[in-house]
């Protein structure tokens, strides 16, 4: 998906991209690199002026087009997927910053000339070393610059320069002042760029006397801003290397086959995927927080540093080495895009100081992932408030069926949450509200303002109860669905075989039809709870001969009927949680069986599938305690853990803005997208690479099975998490061909 979410948005993005089309097709672009690095206008600008993409986000009373900052992050994303070459990110990055300042007759009149064309070009604190001093009222710059995009071209530079106060000038800076021979005080120096199709070089000032300039901007703000517009391209470039990619992969040949066939290109395109989808998030998180407090800015766009600009060049490489051979030649476009995404990744600074500067802001705050719904159904805000304060009054005074956790507890308090619909509201009434994703995201929010009330969990049950609505007589519901809202009813799934794990289709457990039922045989494996289960949800093979998906049933089995033999499988961690089911002769009746003899196989899929719109449900529990504590300490390594924290919470907010992208997607009565796929995948990421760096910095603590903080006891779960509801490679298989359409065979 792109950075925009709007029909609105999307037009902008495909305008962009048309205008690049018409006026900067690649092969123009290659025509021209000489001048592109002398600072050479392209001969479009002012065709690009006069559509407005580079003033989307300037006031309309100044000449701009009174967008927001997304909007012109969407062009910029546009361009750089287009690879428009030129100085239209430094220009717009220049606008962004300006728009930061105490509006004053100075500010307006940059505003005004960045709107009627000028290209532009800002150098932030950090970027260089200049000086200012007072000279009257005005002010007499000296320094030299780092390398920067866009100042060969520039007609206006916007110069962060120390006072002697130590504080921060903003200085306009017109390098045609250094064009005269008397008058050398501003000079431009171009370098060959690595980027070849935007200029690149270094502003060097010599007592050059700057009128005015620019106050209010806070320089953490402008950085986070420029970072979050960098951000933005980055994304653009990862999502062509996806298109570019999967296009070669369906007609490219070896060996008499198609090799998006193969497996292991499948799922590097699929991983390539994964990565652009989180920087897009991460990206797209960083230019909306500009509207929120620095610190949250702060936090967006260090993780939009991590996750979307400093990988960018190592994807464009994963990309290029798909293409193969004929990817590493001068001819094909991919080494543009890999020049320029180097280029945007050095000119952010080193990774490490961003990650760093992450990790020391999440070891006491955490990124705010909440949508302001505002006043929207007040009404209906109002009841959920009053029933969530009744619930309060009351408590769970019994254990749960499903296990000794607070969310599974049972009595009066969950009853009346249950009764209220509230615990899974979502689903159809009177077992829920039919709540769409506004209602489902207000009963979020007020179940968030009560930390101290346990929000009820329905487990296993989860997934298996939307079959038992779609498919179960209307007296099996009544009989199976309130007790197990109560907590009073656990369950267990019964879908895994010795011989079919993640291929279900290979599912060898017979139902033989009796009368008045079916016979049952077979064997289950990893089955979750089976031991306290009341009921469980078993696929079984009702017809040998149909195909495999077809012929297979979807029942629901009484767990105390005769032939049910339970044997629990001791994991690494000494426990139980899983079990093997053996099944001998069991019987179960008719009206068990759910929908079609043959059609288990598509209730199965659904079941699977149900999701349910939640603000950053795919990251739920923070792993990363244990080095967040020990990056909150001083310590030899705290540098360390501060940087694995860092890179650790800024792939994590990047799956929940993934999580609240598509949850806006929802509101606005978009379908459903990919991003569960997405996630699934991503967290097991994310799991791998929580426990690998906190067993890396914690040393001889992981000695200890019951160290405070806990270390090995999480990780010997973590099989668990990595395994269950389908491996990574399972789930990549689906992303290649479902979602990129990748071919099977």
């Amino acid at each position: 998906m792109t950075l925009g979410l709007t029909a609105e948005q999307q037009q902008l993005s495909d305008a962009a991209q048309q205008f690049a089309a018409r006026h900067a097709p690649i092969g123009a672009t290659r025509d021209n690199f000489q001048a592109l690095a002398a600072g050479k206008l392209p001969q479009w600008w002012e065709a690009l002026v006069d559509n407005g993409f580079h003033a989307v986000h300037l006031p309309e009373h100044l000449g701009g087009q009174g967008g927001r900052l997304i909007d012109c992050a969407c062009v910029l994303e546009a361009a750089a997927k287009a690879l428009l070459p030129g100085p239209l990110l430094p220009t717009v990055t220049a606008g962004a910053v300006a728009l930061l300042a105490d509006t004053t007759p100075a500010a307006d009149a940059l505003l005004r000339r960045l709107a009627a064309g000028a290209p532009a070009a800002v150098i932030l604190p950090g970027n260089g070393e200049f000086r200012a001093r007072p000279d009257g009222p005005d002010w007499l710059v000296s320094g030299v610059s780092d390398v920067t995009a866009g100042v060969c071209s520039a007609q206006v530079i916007l110069v962060a320069a120390r006072d002697p106060g130590n504080g921060v000038v903003w200085a306009l800076i017109d390098p045609e002042n250094g064009a005269d021979p008397e008058n050398d005080s501003a000079a431009t120096e171009p370098e060959d760029g690595t980027d070849i199709v935007t200029d690149v070089g270094r502003l060097r000032l010599t007592d050059h006397a700057a009128a005015g300039g620019l106050t209010g901007i806070d320089p953490d703000r402008a950085e986070c801003v420029a970072a979050a517009l960098v951000a933005a391209a980055t994304a653009g470039i990862t999502q062509w290397c996806v298109e570019a990619v999967t296009a070669h992969l369906r007609i490219r040949e070896q060996f008499g086959k198609v090799i998006g066939t193969f497996q292991a290109l499948q799922h590097s395109a699929a991983m390539l995927l994964i990565n652009s989808e989180l920087a897009t998030a991460a990206a797209w998180d960083a230019v909306r927080a500009a509207d929120e407090s620095l610190d949250q800015h702060r936090i967006a766009a260090a993780g939009a540093a991590v996750i979307a600009i400093s990988p960018a060049p190592d994807l464009v490489l994963d990309a290029l080495t798909m293409f193969g051979a004929i990817g590493f030649t001068w001819e094909h476009d991919v080494h543009l895009y890999w020049r320029r995404a180097i280029s945007l990744a050095a000119s952010i600074g080193p990774a490490n100081r961003w990650a760093r500067r992450l990790g020391r802001l999440t070891c006491t705050q955490q990124r705010d992932m909440s949508v302001n719904l505002g006043d929207a159904d007040a009404e209906f805000r109002a009841q959920v408030a009053h029933t969530l304060d009744a619930a309060m009054k009351l408590s769970n005074d019994q254990p749960g069926r499903q296990g000794d956790y607070e969310d599974f507890k049972t009595g009066p308090q969950r009853t009346l949450i249950a009764e209220a619909g509230l615990i899974a509201p979502h689903w159809p009434k009177p077992w829920g509200l039919d709540a769409g994703p506004l209602r489902q995201l207000i009963i979020d929010d007020e179940f968030a303002k009560r930390p101290e009330l346990v929000r009820p969990s329905l487990g296993i049950a989860e997934w298996i109860l939307p079959s038992v609505l779609k498919a179960a007589p209307k007296d099996l519901q009544d009989k199976l669905i309130p007790p197990t809202q109560r907590g009073e009813i656990a369950w267990c799934q019964l879908f895994s075989e010795p011989g079919a794990g993640s291929d279900l289709a290979a599912l060898a457990t017979r139902a033989t039809k009796v009368d008045g039922g079916w016979n049952i045989n077979g064997h289950k494996i990893w089955t979750s709870v089976a031991h306290r289960a009341d009921f469980g949800a078993l696929l079984a093979r009702t017809d040998p001969a149909a195909s495999k998906h077809r012929g297979i049933g979807y029942f629901i089995l009484d767990m105390r009927t005769p032939g049910i033999e339970i044997q629990p499988i001791k994991t690494a961690t000494g426990e139980a949680h899983f079990n093997e089911v053996f099944l001998t002769d069991v019987f179960i009746p008719d009206h068990m069986l759910l929908g079609d003899p043959v059609g288990g196989w598509n209730l199965a899929i659904a079941t699977m599938a149900e999701e349910r719109s939640a603000i950053s449900g795919y990251v739920k529990f923070d792993r990363a305690t244990a080095l967040r504590r020990l990056a909150s300490e001083p310590g030899p390594d705290r540098d360390d853990a501060l940087r694995a924290l860092g890179e650790l919470d800024a792939y994590t907010n990047a799956i929940k803005a993934l999580g609240v992208r598509e949850t806006i997607r929802l509101l606005d009565g978009q379908p459903s997208g990919p991003a569960s796929s997405i996630a699934k995948v991503a967290m097991n990421v994310l799991l791998r690479r929580t426990f690998e760096a906190t067993l890396q910095l914690t040393g001889r603590l992981a000695m200890v099975a019951d160290s405070d903080p806990a270390i090995v006891e999480p990780y010997l779960h973590l099989p668990a998490e990595l395994i269950g509801g389908g491996t990574r490679e399972i789930q990549l298989n689906i992303i290649a061909q479902m979602i990129l359409g990748l071919p099977r065979k």
